[in-house]
């Protein structure tokens, strides 16, 4: 039975990765919609990012980021991709495999960037809704 499940994990961290690969083709085909193509960079910055929303080292909350967040990121963006697209860019994938590097420091950037101006955002919401404004400020 546990053996069964390994297998089941592992290829689905397989296709997983295949499907990340994919989604970095149909990120630079031409075709691809602008919002796709802005889901698929923020999906491949936060895969690709050494920085995790709630870090690994948590006890089992650490790897809840990794098990719902980057899937629900990979569907959602496959989803937004044109059908025509799609198929393109898995077969690239398979046949033109590369490694994308996971320390890349400029996607740890973007994305520490991206958590701060989403902080900064609900705070300033947070604040006029609960708190009142002085003086508009």
């Amino acid at each position: 039975m546990t053996g069964s499940f390994i297998e089941k994990m592992k290829a689905k961290v397989k296709r997983m990765k295949q499907d990340t690969l994919a989604l970095y083709y149909a990120y630079q085909h031409p075709a691809t919609p602008f919002i796709a193509k802005l889901l698929i960079g923020i999906t491949i910055g936060y895969l690709l990012s050494p920085i995790d929303l709630i870090p690994d080292f948590i006890p089992v909350i650490g790897l809840l980021d990794d098990l719902l967040i980057v899937p629900f990121l990979i569907v959602v963006s496959i989803r937004l991709i044109p059908k025509e697209i799609w198929p393109e860019s898995k077969l690239k994938a398979a046949q033109s495999p590369i490694i994308l590097n996971k320390n890349n420091w400029l996607f740890a950037s973007l994305i520490v960037a991206i958590w701060l101006a989403l902080l900064f955002f609900f705070f300033r919401l947070f604040k006029n809704r609960h708190l009142g404004t002085k003086n508009g400020i």
